[in-house]
């Protein structure tokens, strides 16, 4: 039986609160490190800085290689997205409305990947697209990414199609209104929380993904993540902190945007 705060005694909820407050600033002070050390004087990642400084953006957005890396992972995030949706909401109406043989097993297929370790899922695609001749491209990023990030998109976009009701579609088809017309006009609409959703996650999932990236990647061709991961091996530069800032405000700005979006739905 679960106690909501105001049944707890002072204690108790003293406690509770305590408790939450110590988890969430051992999951955060580490993102704060960060952001701060991006702001530090010294040219080692030293904390606490022994002062303050933007040279390191500064250096961050006068280099090229890191201006490239930001736009390649832009570029493969927002098709990854694009892709995913294209293909999930297809698969996700399939899975829910549909009627036939190997349904389930289907399903379990589509969310393989959340339960595989990732980096047997790089080796295996790196294997692959090394035999084909894929390897170092746009589009070998794009398929890679899109396997793990299609997961998301479609368990996000079958919860909002199982909150539907397909009566509502119904009745437009009654109307006078195809399927296809009720589907676009009345069904799109009322899931588009879980569309949108959908879409956030995949971006976020390829934008920092980096096991995959560094599988896929070329000297010519690399994320964001993938360029941290290589300078992090030659010098402890603030530069890395300066792009792990920019990787989180994006995450959190783009978290943000869905929280408003959905504080701003109208509620059924």
């Amino acid at each position: 039986m679960l106690l909501s705060p105001n049944a707890m005694g002072p204690r108790l909820r003293v406690g509770l609160y305590l408790t939450t407050g110590a988890i969430a600033a051992f999951l955060l002070l580490p993102i704060v490190f960060i952001v701060l050390l991006s702001f530090g004087s010294s040219q080692w990642l030293v904390f606490p800085p022994p002062g303050w400084t933007l040279k390191w953006y500064e250096q961050f957005f006068a280099n090229v290689e890191w201006m490239e890396s930001a736009y390649t992972s832009l570029k493969v995030a927002l098709l990854t997205t694009l892709c995913a949706v294209a293909l999930g909401l297809p698969s996700a109406f399939a899975l829910v409305r549909g009627r036939f043989p190997g349904r389930e097993l289907l399903y379990a297929l589509f969310t393989l990947p959340m339960i595989v370790p990732l980096v047997i899922i790089a080796v295996a695609i790196y294997a692959l697209f090394l035999k084909l001749g894929y390897t170092g491209t746009l589009f070998a990023f794009v398929v890679s990414h899109v396997i793990v990030a299609l997961p998301f998109t479609i368990i996000s976009i079958i919860n909002s199609l199982k909150l539907f009701d397909q009566s509502i579609e119904d009745a437009a088809v009654i109307c006078g209104a195809s399927r296809l017309q009720a589907v676009i006009k009345v069904t799109f609409p009322a899931i588009r929380p879980g569309m949108v959703a959908g879409a956030l996650f995949a971006f976020l999932v390829s934008w920092d993904e980096v096991v995959l990236s560094v599988m896929m990647a070329s000297p010519s061709l690399q994320t964001l993540p993938v360029k941290m991961w290589t300078t992090l091996r030659q010098d402890l530069t603030p530069v890395i902190a300066v792009a792990s800032t920019l990787l989180i405000a994006l995450s959190i700005l783009i978290m943000l945007i869905a929280a408003l979006r959905r504080r701003n739905e109208p509620s059924a």
